[in-house]
């Protein structure tokens, strides 16, 4: 029943609008009509160079006779994605146009990002996709380095195109078939590389290592607490765990989150190169148990986000074996190293790891998001989330519902993040990711070469880096021959800073930087980027002295 008021569409645009919009339409389906052949055979731009000024959403597929206007506006979307992505690997491009916030706010050469209550056009959503992307970070140019996860995977990419095309959810088989049974092989795959060759293990993907991190805790508790499922914190004793000084920041949210609280959350020292000490964990575990508190969970990391230090997996694995304690391993930045036989034993030990989280978001360069928490004792993801909501997760089903995963999570709705990483498995088989991930690590090595050798750079660790962080200091010509003190690291923690902004506002190159503990703002170069060469090592370098000489 049409409830719209006389003369109106849906839109609140009049009946003869709408016979206008029509007869403008087929004028421009005809200047994007061609046989199949043709488009397969011309994919020029000049053949997708039509006006869709005339042309709104609601003419698209499932409108009737929208098949061609649909071709057409998703051939445009194409070539402008196929524009961007040439400008992404152009070292010559800039990174990022960059505006503040304020100016995108306030609208930059005709791009609103206000809404209205009215349609646009087919044409100006083609020039919002263009201006979206001309004002963002191009995060697969070969010279960003700004994040654990960069690059651009031209197979990840055509799988989360086909992702977006499927749109359908990770609850159940029925809705899934395919990617439901793609997750489980890949979920196998990724166990046996841990080393669990028993059949028990599982795991899940999730919306990134800090939500794996959460699965991690989550199940830690619950194996030792199940009751915790239905009466809650208060039938718990004072509950801790351990993580590293430098472990990633997840561990106190999940611990908020959880009701455990960051306060119980103990942070163990480490050595200079970022690792958790040993004896320093055992000892927090006894003070914790003179204290009257109940340790419960041990999180060692396997590549930290500043220094991708490793932290001792097998010494900590026997202590957590000694106290009975649950060993969750954070490798969301390391986990890829164990797909180079020439690297993976900085992970030995993982194998005796009850949980692990792993992004292949990240060493693997996989697209955003891409993360998986596995566990080592196949049943408990389902025994501590699941609910059993009986429109979802029916017993008598017509196929084998083991496959409806959907109960394990703490989600309903879960995204489809496992066909972009089986179809790069595919691509490259697991030697190519070896091969990949070994040129970061000779990469990492020729960086940390060269800026031994310059007097006015300075690394945070004189040893070779154990992973692709390579952290270090610039010294202006000002500040290159003047001693150590209070008032010389004042002045140093500003370069970082000050370069950074200069890199932002030129677009020519972006690297993080961080202070830690006693060391002031420094400078993180991390490899994950597989478009990344050594002349752009060799360009990051300049660059920093051009525009940190005169600071």
């Amino acid at each position: 029943m049409d409830c719209s008021p006389p003369g109106y569409s849906v839109h609140g645009i009049s009946q003869a609008k709408i016979l206008e919009r029509k007869q403008m339409r087929k004028k421009s389906i005809h200047h994007c009509q061609s046989t199949d052949k043709d488009v397969i055979k011309e994919t020029h731009t000049e053949n997708l160079l039509t006006n869709l000024s005339n042309a709104y959403a609601s003419d698209l597929l499932p409108s009737k006779e929208g098949e061609d206007l649909t071709r057409c506006f998703l051939l445009r979307v194409v070539n402008i994605l196929l524009h961007y992505i040439e400008k992404t690997f152009d070292v010559k491009s800039k990174i990022l146009d960059f505006h503040h916030p304020h100016q995108l706010l306030e609208g930059l050469d005709g791009f609103d990002l206000e809404l209205s209550d009215h349609p646009e056009s087919l044409e100006q959503l083609l020039v919002d996709c263009t201006d979206t992307l001309k004002y963002g970070v191009k995060t697969g140019h070969p010279r960003y380095f700004n994040q654990l996860s960069s690059g651009l995977d031209v197979i990840g990419l055509a799988g989360e195109w086909l992702t977006a095309t499927a749109n359908t959810n990770m609850f159940t088989y029925e809705v899934a078939p395919v990617f439901t049974v793609m997750e489980a092989v890949l979920l196998k795959k990724m166990c046996e590389i841990i080393g669990w060759r028993e059949a028990e293990a599982e795991g899940i993907f999730s919306p990134g290592g800090s939500i794996s991190n959460l699965y991690g805790i989550l199940v830690a508790r619950y194996k030792q607490y199940p009751e915790i499922k239905t009466k809650g914190m208060t039938v718990l004793p004072h509950i801790v765990l351990f993580v590293s000084e430098h472990g990633h920041y997840s561990i106190k949210k999940a611990a908020a989150t959880l009701g455990i609280g960051t306060d119980n959350v103990i942070e163990v020292k480490c050595d200079e190169r970022g690792k958790m000490i040993p004896a320093e964990l055992e000892k927090n575990i006894l003070q914790a148990k003179r204290k009257g508190q109940t340790p419960f969970c041990v999180v060692a990391t396997a590549g930290s986000t500043v220094f991708g230090a490793f932290d001792p997996l097998h010494d900590i694995a026997d202590i957590c074996e000694i106290h009975k304690l649950w060993m969750h391993v954070d490798a969301a930045w390391g986990g890829g190293l164990l797909l180079s036989r020439n690297h993976s034993y900085k992970l030995s030990g993982i194998e005796r790891a009850d949980s692990v989280t792993w992004n292949p978001h990240k060493l693997m360069s996989v697209p955003l998001q891409c993360s998986a928490i596995l566990t080592r004792e196949k049943g408990l993801l389902g025994a501590c989330n699941q609910m059993q909501a009986e429109y979802l997760f029916q017993p008598d089903k017509v196929y084998n519902s083991n496959f409806d995963t959907g109960d394990k999570t703490i989600q309903c709705g879960r995204h489809v993040d496992v066909f972009k990483l089986w179809l790069m498995w595919k691509a490259k088989g697991t030697y190519g990711f070896e091969v990949q991930i070994d040129r970061y690590m000779e990469l990492a090595k020729y960086f940390y070469k060269v800026l031994k050798k310059k007097d006015n750079f300075k690394l945070v660790f004189d040893a070779e880096p154990e992973f692709t962080n390579v952290c270090f200091w610039y010294f202006p010509p000002r500040l290159e021959h003047i001693p150590k003190s209070f008032e010389r690291d004042q002045e140093l923690q500003k370069i970082a800073p000050k370069i950074k902004a200069q890199m932002i506002v030129e677009g020519t190159v972006m690297l993080s930087y961080q202070p830690c503990g006693d060391k002031v703002n420094f400078f993180r170069m991390v490899f994950s980027n597989p478009a990344t060469r050594q002349t752009d090592v060799d360009y990051l370098i300049d660059e920093i002295q051009r525009l940190g000489k005169d600071l």
